[in-house]
């Protein structure tokens, strides 16, 4: 299974970035094997974006393979584009990459049921 989580640079110790359609990037963590695994996704064409950074941050998620998304924030086409690709969505998430895949892991998030910020943040 993998895990995306919005990042503001590659690595474990790396901050989780609040923004989802803009964050920097994307940790993906594959679990499944004796350890987690860790690649990083560039987002740097959203970063700028007038608009839509959501729904192509969601369908780039998607298209690697996540199951589930950790992040701070995430808008309303985001949400509906993630929901119907069968991501679970994870909100309200801080710290560092390896806080955040370990609270996951502990079963300390709790699943969002709608989106919590409005488009263009």
């Amino acid at each position: 299974m993998k895990i995306a989580i919005t990042t503001t640079g590659p690595g474990w110790d790396a901050s989780v970035d609040e923004r989802f359609g803009r964050a920097k990037g994307f940790a993906l963590v594959e679990v499944g094997g004796k350890e987690p695994s860790i690649s990083f996704i560039e987002n740097s064409q959203n970063l700028q974006a007038v608009q839509g950074a959501g729904i192509q941050a969601a369908e780039s998620v998607s298209r690697n393979g996540a199951k589930a998304l950790l992040t701070g924030h995430v808008g309303p086409k985001a949400f509906r584009v993630l929901s119907a690709a069968g991501v679970e969505i994870y909100l309200g998430v801080k710290g560092t990459v390896r806080q955040a895949f370990e609270a996951y892991a502990k079963g300390e998030l709790r699943r969002a049921e709608s989106a919590d910020a409005e488009g263009h943040w």
